[in-house]
């Protein structure tokens, strides 16, 4: 699991209560300053990110989350993504996900309104916890698990 969180850390809280770790999955941090080293994977990764822009959906995705993703060493191992948001955006709820599942043909596994609720970091723990059992049993980098974090 790699992740983006602005200062507020929501995304961060959100990723710290789905304990993730605790399924044997790494998670890694895109740094949120430029000054700090920046994040190269080797291995396949689902990308949680918050939606930027307050409804506008041309400011969705963050620029850090960009800039790691224009990297096609870490582009070419992205196999999902899940994104947070604000109802009250409307339609550009989530809109981040939207953007990053159909410039990078991945499917956009869940979405979850700002800190996201229990039920939330339950559904994406178990989920996210069977797409990386699907992906390691099918040897598929992901293919048969693009459900199963059920969005």
């Amino acid at each position: 699991m790699v992740y983006f969180s602005s200062a507020s850390e929501n995304t961060a809280r959100f990723v710290a209560g789905c304990h993730l770790e605790d399924e044997g999955i790494d998670v890694r941090r895109i740094p949120l300053r430029a000054s700090e080293p920046p994040l190269t994977v080797s291995r396949p990764f689902i990308l949680m990110v918050p939606t930027y822009g307050g409804g506008v959906v041309k400011k969705a995705v963050p620029i850090q989350v960009k800039k790691f993703l224009n990297d096609p060493a870490n582009r070419q191992w992205i196999r999902g993504v899940i994104a947070s948001g604000n109802t009250n955006f409307g339609e550009a709820y989530g809109a981040a996900g939207d953007i990053i599942a159909a410039k990078c043909h991945v499917p956009y596994l869940y979405r979850f309104e700002l800190m996201g609720t229990p039920e939330d970091t339950r559904k994406v723990r178990d989920g996210v916890a069977r797409f990386f059992r699907e992906m390691k049993a099918d040897g598929t980098g992901g293919a048969n698990g693009a459900e199963a974090a059920g969005r």
